[in-house]
């Protein structure tokens, strides 16, 4: 063979070599803030579990992986990565997510879902809340006052609509400006406006760290939200293993949070800031949400509500519609190869479940209605208890014994809504029997009804101590 015929062979070698050892990127935007986006980002990225699915065998036999990881507090900044083909993947909300694949569409490419990672088909996650000691208890007090929301948001869709359910115009009875999370608080606290409405998990973050009070959840205006994971459509066409075992490191994080919610809430409050309470008010069994990555006709219809709402703000003239912005055949695929099935489970609706025995009597608890959640410091687990009495009475107790509660759930009594003990309302029957609500004139419509008393969280302690010793 001739020096030349020996060189082309070599450099063709090398080249197939150099070909076989491609360096793919894997570019994740995340928020992790937002932490219902948890198994999305945070979880995977701490816990290491992508590179426990990434491919190597096939054309993947000698790549190499460059993991990037990048946070952000809200979508848009996101989306212009993703769009500039910074990053491959983005976490968002319907609303964030209408608007990437928009302006996707506006560069000639394309991005889509490939997961939902937690949502509500009613639409709890957004909420309103107000100074901890404003008069306001209703959306019908909010008539010529003050509302900021995150413009172009879910939560501006649910405030919108919460509105004209109780007969006020957004435009003439109320006085809506836009302020994103972080200056709605410091709005909150300094008395600059009258209401804040917002996203996960500020309706619950403002009132767990003691400055705001919820009033209204989004479930009340039934519309439905959730925050999923999209893709640029060239990436995964070109990738689409490395979607795949995305997606399987993903639910991944959503079993063990499952299994262990408090670990991992722990682990969430650790990176962000966010207190674990509020985490596991979220992820915990019965919380707020429901961790669930099919695409369910609701999300569907979130998205088109996305972009018809995001059309009238004026804040998008790109023509999309809910189908093209979602592509679930990646995800059913990462359903298969973990043993689970889709179909199964897009047609659950049921809230996170919990299998749990009463920290009272080690009873298995059958009924939820009246559950009452009890974490005290220094204890892994959080209590369970079938009713705010016993509950009440423990913490009580536990207090004495000079142990400290971290918090205390629970339950709107018709709704079943997952809430702050101290922020709820109780209507307590003449037999000392208290049930647990949202708002104040629900427990009060409660007690009038079965000649009891409406009672705050501090009456409601003291009352059921008071019971408890007179027995």
């Amino acid at each position: 063979m001739s020096i030349k015929k020996t060189l082309l062979a070599l450099s063709l070698a090398l080249g197939s070599v150099w070909a076989q050892a491609e360096i793919i990127r894997v570019a994740i935007g995340t928020q992790d803030t937002t932490i219902n986006c948890a198994t999305g980002g945070l979880l995977i990225r701490e816990l290491n579990l992508l590179e426990k699915y990434l491919p190597h065998d096939g054309k993947y036999k000698d790549a190499k992986y460059d993991i990037i990881w990048k946070n952000f507090t809200s979508g848009p900044p996101l989306t212009n990565e993703m769009v500039a083909d910074k990053l491959d993947f983005g976490s968002m909300a319907d609303f964030p997510g209408a608007l990437n694949a928009a302006a996707f569409k506006k560069a000639g490419k394309r991005s889509f879902f490939i997961t939902v990672l937690s949502g509500s088909p009613q639409g709890s996650g957004n909420g309103l809340v107000v100074p901890i000691d404003s008069p306001i208890q209703s959306i019908s007090d909010l008539k010529g006052k003050s509302i900021s929301v995150p413009f172009g948001s879910t939560a501006h869709s649910m405030i919108l609509r919460a509105l004209k359910s109780q007969g006020l115009d957004p435009e003439r009875d109320v006085n809506l400006v836009s302020q994103s999370p972080e200056i709605g608080g410091s709005s909150l606290q300094s008395h600059k406006i009258d209401a804040h409405a917002d996203f996960v998990p500020f309706a619950e973050l403002f009132p767990y760290r003691g400055f705001a009070r919820k009033i209204y959840d989004g479930s009340q205006a039934n519309s439905p939200t959730f925050h999923g994971t999209l893709v640029s459509a060239d990436y995964a066409k070109k990738y689409p293993e490395i979607v795949i075992a995305f997606l399987r490191a993903a639910i991944e994080a959503d079993r063990l949070l499952r299994e262990v919610p408090e670990k991992y809430s722990e682990l969430i409050a650790k990176t962000t800031g966010i207190e674990a309470e509020v985490n596991y008010l979220f992820h915990g069994p019965l919380g707020l949400q429901k961790r669930d990555f099919t695409f369910k006709p609701e999300y569907r219809a979130a998205l088109t509500t996305a972009i018809e709402t995001l059309a009238l703000l004026k804040r998008n003239d790109v023509p999309l519609t809910a189908d093209e912005l979602i592509d679930d055949h990646y995800l059913r695929e990462a359903f298969r190869l973990s043993k689970l099935d889709y179909d199964k489970a897009q047609k659950a609706y049921g809230k996170e479940p919990l299998t749990a025995k009463t920290a009272q009597n080690g009873a298995a608890i059958t009924d939820i209605k009246r559950l009452t959640q009890v974490w005290v410091e220094g204890e892994a687990g959080v209590r369970h208890y079938v009713s705010p009495e016993s509950a009440l009475f423990a913490v009580r107790e536990a207090e004495k014994a000079g142990k400290k509660i971290r918090v205390v759930f629970v339950h709107d009594y018709d709704s079943g809504l997952k809430l702050l003990a101290n922020q709820a309302w109780f209507a307590r029957n003449p037999d000392g029997r208290i049930n647990a609500y949202l708002e104040k004139a629900a427990a009060w419509k409660a007690a009038q009804k079965e000649g009891g008393i409406i009672l705050n969280f501090a009456s409601t302690f003291a009352a059921t101590a008071s019971s408890h010793a007179a027995r």
